[in-house]
Formats: C-alpha cells, sequence, structure tokens
C-alpha cells in the first residue's frame, strides 16, 4: 500500500496547474486528519513537577514486568532465594547485639537488643535500597533509554515497589522476634502511633525515591558521584537513631540534639519504635517536619529527573 508521501510525489510528476493544488490539499487534510487521531504524542515538552501518572498508569503492564523482573533477577542462580533477605538483618542484628550492645554498652532504653536494632534496620534497609538502586537509574538502563520510548519514571517507581516485598519479609522477621520478646517478658506497650505505619513507609519511600532521582540526574555528567552513594548511605545510618536511641543524645548532647532531628529519618525510625514499643521519643513537630522534607525532596527529584530526561543520551 502507498503511503501518503508517495502519492504526493506522484501528484507532482504527472499532475500540475490546479488540479495538482487540489490533490496536494486533500492529501495535507488526510495528513492533520491523522494527526487529530494520535492516541500518543511523544515529544521533550513536560511540566518541571509533572508526574505524568496517566502515562505511568498506561505502561502499568510495563512496571509490572519491571517489578517481576527485579524479583526474579534476585533469586536467579540463588541456592536459598528468598531466604536472604533473613540471612541479611540477622546477621547484622547480630553483630550490633556484639559491638554496640555488648562492647560499647550503648543503651536501648530497655527494650530488648534484638527488637530494638531490628525495628530500626526494617526501616534503613528499605530506605537505603530505594535511594542506592533509584540512583542508578539513567546508567543501569542506558541501552533501553536509548531503543525504545516509555515513561522513564516507570523504571525507579518499579524499584520501589519490588523493594516493598523485601521489606514485607523483613517485617514478618522482626513480628517474629517481636512476639517472641511479648509472649517472654509480658508484652510491650503498644499505642495508637502504630497505625501510622503506613505513611512512614511512604515516608521512607519518597525520601529514597526523591533522593535517587537527584543523584541518578546528576551522575549522567558526573560519574564519580555513584562512588559517593554508598559510602554517603553507611555514613547517614549513624546519623539516625538505628543503632542507638534519641534518648541517648538528648542526655548526653542535649545542645548536640538538632542534627540528629534535622536528619529527616530520624523521626520515622523513633514513631516506628515507640508504636511497636512504647519506647522513644514520638513528637508530632518532628513527624511533620519529616513528612515535609519528604515531599520537598519528592518534588525537587522529579524537576531535576524531567529536566534531565529530556536530553539524557546526549550527556550518557
Amino acid at each position: 500500500m502507498l503511503m501518503l508521501r508517495d502519492y504526493a510525489k506522484i501528484i507532482h510528476e504527472k499532475f500540475g496547474g490546479k488540479k495538482k493544488i487540489t490533490y496536494l490539499c486533500i492529501i495535507n487534510q488526510k495528513v492533520r486528519n491523522m494527526q487529530d487521531q494520535w492516541d500518543i504524542i511523544i515529544d521533550n515538552k513536560r511540566r518541571l513537577f509533572s508526574l505524568d501518572l496517566k502515562e505511568v498508569w498506561r505502561y502499568r503492564d510495563l512496571l509490572r514486568m519491571y517489578v517481576k523482573r527485579d524479583i526474579v533477577t534476585f533469586y536467579k542462580q540463588t541456592i536459598l532465594g528468598p531466604v536472604w533477605f533473613f540471612i541479611q538483618p540477622v546477621l547484622t542484628t547480630i553483630m550490633f547485639m556484639f559491638v554496640f550492645g555488648g562492647i560499647a554498652g550503648i543503651s536501648t532504653d530497655g527494650v530488648p537488643q534484638a527488637v530494638f536494632y531490628l525495628a530500626g534496620l526494617v526501616c534503613w534497609n528499605y530506605f537505603a535500597d530505594c535511594l542506592t538502586k533509584c540512583s542508578d537509574t539513567f546508567n543501569a538502563n542506558q541501552q533501553i533509554f536509548g531503543k525504545v520510548y516509555f515513561p522513564r519514571l516507570v523504571v525507579p517507581f518499579s524499584i520501589v515497589i519490588s523493594n516493598l516485598i523485601k521489606l514485607g519479609i523483613q517485617f514478618l522477621l522482626f513480628l517474629v522476634v517481636y512476639l517472641y520478646y511479648a509472649f517472654t517478658l509480658g508484652g510491650f506497650n503498644v499505642n495508637w502511633t502504630i497505625c501510622l505505619l503506613p505513611l512512614l513507609i511512604l515516608m521512607l519511600a519518597c525520601i529514597g525515591l526523591g533522593f535517587g532521582l537527584v543523584i541518578s540526574s546528576m551522575t549522567t555528567k558526573y560519574r564519580d558521584l555513584r562512588f559517593l552513594v554508598s559510602f554517603g548511605v553507611q555514613l547517614w545510618m549513624y546519623a539516625t537513631p538505628v543503632i542507638y536511641p534519641l534518648s541517648v543524645m538528648k542526655n548526653n548532647y542535649p545542645d548536640k540534639i538538632w542534627l540528629i532531628v534535622a536528619n529527616p529519618l530520624t523521626a520515622i525510625t523513633e514513631t516506628f519504635k515507640y508504636g511497636f514499643t512504647g519506647v522513644g521519643v514520638f513528637e508530632w513537630s518532628y513527624l511533620l517536619y519529616s513528612l515535609a522534607f519528604a515531599i520537598v525532596v519528592l518534588l525537587l527529584g522529579i524537576m531535576v529527573f524531567n529536566r534531565v530526561q529530556k536530553n539524557f543520551m546526549d550527556v550518557i
């Protein structure tokens, strides 16, 4: 079947005068009608804070495929499979109990060390995984991005969703240890703030996704930032009350407590521990600060991501 441009070429060769102009006008009108009927128009015009959620929803099958890929590739050619999700927090908790709880003698505010450290690791591991994997979005997918079009936010969204499965497995481990000590010691002072758990997970996802988008956008031009991410994440953990309670900082370093509170993960981790154990520091002002920080960093990440993805292939 001949294309419209082929018909236009034939008209130029065989017809002249008014008849030629008439035929060309008909073809131009058909082209305009076809353009009006297009379902998807690909261009580089994007609003800075546009999430393009409709477009992401249109590619939900691709999003589902990416989530499945992230899970399958982690299990591929492994003997223990999902058991690795249990091994990592268990070994880390044992090391924390030996080093920080035993040798250093850091207080856990009367909470069993296994419960205290696991509570912090559940929150921290989810955030750290979202941040480190999202920060490598452009570099890890440059071959795909250069060959086919799809909303680029599908990839970091799939990372955040797939990490929820790992979070769920580690949270089950925490519940097992938590219930064991609850029956052994006579229970914990569970309070209503435990209902904030979905909000806490959402805030962790937003902060990890936001920082990941910013770093990923910057690494397209400054490659050495990739080497600083893992090192920076390790340092960030020590600035978060994962291995120590916030009360230790309040009692021993009251003039420097603002440095720890300025960390948006502090209120999230403390609220998680306070909800399940009734021990710790819970302040609405701290939590609202973390919520505002999560929203701002997410919007910033989207703005930078949308700006960089327009000419990503030219820079990479």
